[in-house]
């Protein structure tokens, strides 16, 4: 079969890979329909996240169950199906609490032997582990498109909202707007939010978020802090950093009112500085780490065949599989939001 490998930064290449079989109960195989390029495979591109030469990437997939062990009672071979970024084994500690995102013995889609050496979706078939807690069905007449984004961008997006605590009638300010801070702008409105602020640099993705029913706001050529205090009684009850730097962090703690809630979905990695005495003073909660997204999926489907959460607008092209190479390099420029891989 034919599968994204990576090779060294700023390179991938397509190449062939033996398909996949199953090894135990619990697992399934998936012939791939569409798979999505994320702002995260791009840690991997640029080499910032270790990935062994050769390694297929990806980890956002809708698809066809090919073949399915003995264990497997939620999704029967036929079935169109999408899968959330990672596993769980359900039995842990983490588990039980319904921390699937801390599970001991989790693995990650396309990261590499330090995330369980898992291949990725970004391939015409893919091994699914815990294909019970993993895998959904896709609901009826929904494109691949928008339901691969359930298993990683909105469920992330969703999980910021959610992990927040976000009550109708709060204020809202979410900072970046890539998809996953797109798709936060809209869970904050699903959850009721009365203001949403949506903070970012690049003109059509304020545009989308004010499509959304956000007021956006231009990082540099607005005030941020002042539009946001003018219009709130001190600031917002959430503010969610999308971005994952510790710059975008510091201007949450800034914009979060006394006693407000600060949600960190973005992927931090390294050491940086932020005022702590800040977030002291003004009593905020910091909620931060990787989304729950086998906890949210179920409620974020919901919504999705709803149409309260619609993540079709994010999707600026479809490219072949093929063309892997030229769809990083694009998306490396920053010239499509998100791009989704079809055979």
């Amino acid at each position: 079969m034919h599968a994204v490998t990576f090779q060294a930064a700023g390179e991938v290449a397509v190449e062939e890979r033996p398909e996949p079989e199953l090894r135990a109960p619990d697992e399934a195989i998936v012939r791939v329909e569409a798979s999505g390029i994320c702002g995260s495979d791009l840690h991997i591109y640029h080499g910032r996240v270790p990935v062994e030469q050769g390694f297929t990437i990806g980890h956002e997939f809708v698809g066809t169950v090919l073949a399915a062990g003995p264990a497997v009672e939620r999704v029967a071979v036929g079935d169109r199906v999408l899968g959330c970024f990672h596993t769980a084994c359900g039995t842990c500690v983490a588990c039980l609490r319904g921390d699937y995102h801390r599970c001991r013995r989790g693995r990650t889609f396309g990261h590499g032997s330090k995330l369980g050496d898992l291949p990725g979706a970004q391939a015409e078939q893919l091994l699914v582990p815990s294909a019970n807690l993993v895998l959904r069905r896709v609901p009826d007449g929904m494109a691949a498109d928008v339901a691969l984004f359930a298993g990683d961008v909105m469920g992330t997006g969703y999980h910021a909202v959610a992990h927040a605590g976000v009550r109708a009638g709060d204020a809202v300010a979410v900072l970046g707007l890539g998809p996953v801070g797109l798709c936060a702008v809209q869970a904050a409105r699903a959850a009721g939010a009365a203001q949403v602020f949506a903070i970012d640099t690049v003109e059509e993705r304020l545009a989308m978020a004010a499509r959304f029913g956000a007021t956006p706001l231009h990082l540099t050529e607005e005030d941020p802090k002042r539009a946001v205090r003018g219009a709130t009684d001190g600031g917002v009850d959430v503010a969610v950093d999308a971005v994952g730097d510790p710059g975008p962090l510091e201007l949450a703690i800034s914009l979060a009112r006394d006693a407000g809630v600060v949600s960190g979905i973005g992927a931090y990695a390294g050491r940086g500085e932020v005022p702590l005495g800040l977030a002291w003073l003004k009593g905020l909660s910091l909620r931060l780490g990787l989304a729950n997204v086998i906890a949210h999926v179920d409620r974020v489907l919901a919504l999705m065949q709803a149409g309260l959460l619609d993540p079709a607008p994010l999707v600026s092209r479809h490219m072949k599989l093929a063309d892997a190479a030229e769809a990083y390099a694009i998306y490396d420029r920053r010239e499509a939001l998100k791009i989704v891989l079809e055979p």
